[in-house]
Parts: C-alpha cells; structure tokens; sequence
C-alpha cells in the first residue's frame, strides 16, 4: 500500500512540471545573484563571488573540485540556480551509474526569497543531440534535485520546468561544456 501511494504521489508530481515542457520559450537570461546554497552543499556564492572576484560566464563554472555553478536565469520574476555536483567515485562505490547531481534552487528576483514549494522537472539534451525523458527532481534541503548521467564529453544543456508555489509554470535552461 505504502510503494502505491508513493508511486502515485510521484506520477502526479511528474506530470504537472513536464507539462510545462509543452510550450513557451525558456525565458532571458539576467542576474548573476547566487544566494546561498542549502547546507548540504555548504556554500555561500554570494560570499565566494567577492572572495575570489569570479565570473561565470555563460558556460557556467567550476567552484570546487566536484562543484560546478551553471549559468543564473530570471524568469517571471523568480531566478533559478542551477548547479551540477560530481558524484561518480561515491556512486560507483554503492555500484551505481549516475555521475552527476543536478540541483537547482529557486528565489524570488526582487526580494531574494527562497522558495522551496512546487515541483520541477528536467529533461537533458545531450552532445549527441538526444534529448531524454523527463526526470522529476525532488524537493531537498532548499533545492530541488537529482542525481543524473553525463556520459562523455561535450555540451550538454538542462532544461527545468517548473510549478511554483505561486502556481506559474516557468522553464529554464541551463547549459555545461564538459572537456
């Protein structure tokens, strides 16, 4: 009972973001404010963009070691955050595929408010130029997201479609050049 209840919550919650995928632009690309991240990724970008003077350009930009922060995008006044996050040596430990997390957060333009209700969705499109199925990101410590495969080198653009709280659907896109 308990794995149908789920299974359906997430059938639903998939389908309202993919939805979103249906039409539209992906709207203008705007401001560069990173706000903080959750604590589970331990950053702050607003402080290490003063700190190390960085600009990320349109191909997004290695933080760390394993981070990457992908280009910032406003779209009817709520700006997403997209970040990928490499995975791959702890996942191949538990003897799984994935390689990558893809996050992202999502604030209100004007106030900087975070907002942490809605659903969201991905799809990649891939160097090949395929693009794959709908992934439901999940709601996690102030970012939605989920853990994906990047398998080889190449441009690979992120498309997010998301629900709100406010109800509005938006779509984001975000891009990575994996060398």
């Amino acid at each position: 009972m308990k794995r149908t209840t789920i299974a359906i919550l997430a059938l639903a919650c998939l389908l309202l973001p993919m939805s979103a995928f249906a039409s539209g632009d992906h709207g203008k690309k705007m401001d560069m404010d990173h706000g903080k991240m959750d604590k589970k990724m331990d950053m702050d970008h607003g402080k290490m963009d003063k700190k190390m003077d960085m600009d990320h350009g349109k191909m997004g930009m290695k933080m760390d070691k394993d981070t990457i922060m992908l280009e910032n995008e406003v779209v009817d006044g709520v700006m997403g955050m997209g970040h990928l996050k490499d995975v791959q040596a702890a996942m191949a430990k538990m003897k799984m595929k994935e390689t990558h997390h893809f996050a992202v957060m999502f604030q209100d333009a004007e106030s900087k408010k975070h907002i942490e209700e809605g659903q969201a969705a991905l799809k990649i499109e891939y160097p090949n130029g395929e693009t794959g199925k709908a992934i439901m990101l999940m709601g996690m410590q102030g970012h939605f997201g989920a853990d994906i495969v990047l398998p080889e080198k190449g441009i690979y653009h992120f498309y997010v479609a998301s629900k709100l709280e406010d109800g509005k659907k938006r779509k984001y896109h975000f891009h990575y050049q994996f060398e």
